[in-house]
């Protein structure tokens, strides 16, 4: 269903099944896949001079809520999901299932894995990379410019699994390996090792992810995060976990 108030070119390309809320506005390179839901006030396919002639894909099944804003030549896999009033600039690439909180911000050229997870508040800045499977929680924030401000961008790389918690920044250039947790409140710089808790400002190694237990049950460990949380998550890659950890 289209809403009769919503502004959408004849030269964007819409699946089957689409709705529309109103007063959203589509332009013209914009492709959007089967079954996607849009609400209201959104605007899908903003051009400006960082973008090029690719268009601003969102595939299927995918849903964005209201007041989002995504600017065009970015590319998201299908199960995009967003919260309101959320911006994406142009370049920016999405893998399957990636979720925006609300009012988070993606700066552009950036990457993203597979079932990334981001809360509300969070801010990516440009040439950002994560890998799958990735949470940050509300109000981290990744820098890019090692001595602001400059026409230096120097991104931040997450791998797979890794954990981010609320408040934390991480510094141009952070590297940050799979499995680490990123303590509250941290501020990080540099290269981590993997499977590793780092806190502080700055953040330094405190133990592997292996010490901290479950509150619930201290006879286990919290970390690896996939032993014991699946929700949201594909039956078949709960049961590749469970597999991997012989669960």
């Amino acid at each position: 269903m289209i809403h009769s108030t919503a502004i959408i070119s004849p030269k964007a390309k819409i699946g089957e099944n689409v709705s529309i809320g109103q007063f959203t506005t589509i332009y013209d390179n914009v492709e959007i896949g089967d079954n996607v839901v849009i609400e209201g006030y959104c605007e899908l396919g903003v051009e400006n001079t960082l973008s090029d002639d690719s268009p601003l894909v969102i595939s299927k099944n995918s849903l964005i809520r209201s007041h989002s804003i995504f600017y065009s030549s970015s590319h998201f896999g299908e199960e995009l999901v967003t919260g309101h009033r959320v911006t994406v600039r142009e370049k920016t690439f999405g893998g399957k299932n990636l979720q925006i909180g609300t009012l988070s911000d993606i700066q552009g050229h950036c990457r993203f894995g597979d079932y990334v997870r981001l809360h509300s508040n969070v801010h990516i800045g440009q040439k950002s990379k994560v890998g799958s499977f990735v949470w940050i929680f509300p109000y981290v924030v990744l820098t890019n410019d090692p001595h602001p401000p400059s026409d230096t961008l120097i991104g931040v790389k997450i791998e797979d699994y890794a954990v981010i918690a609320t408040m934390s920044v991480l510094l141009p250039g952070a590297s940050i390996r799979k499995g680490v947790l990123v303590a509250a409140h941290s501020c990080l710089k540099g290269d981590t090792l993997e499977n590793a808790v780092y806190a502080g400002t700055p953040a330094k190694f405190i133990c592997e992810t292996s010490k901290i237990k479950l509150t619930e049950n201290l006879e286990k460990s919290a970390y690896p995060w996939r032993r014991h949380f699946a929700r949201g998550y594909p039956t078949e890659i709960v049961e590749r976990w469970l597999a991997e950890f012989k669960i």
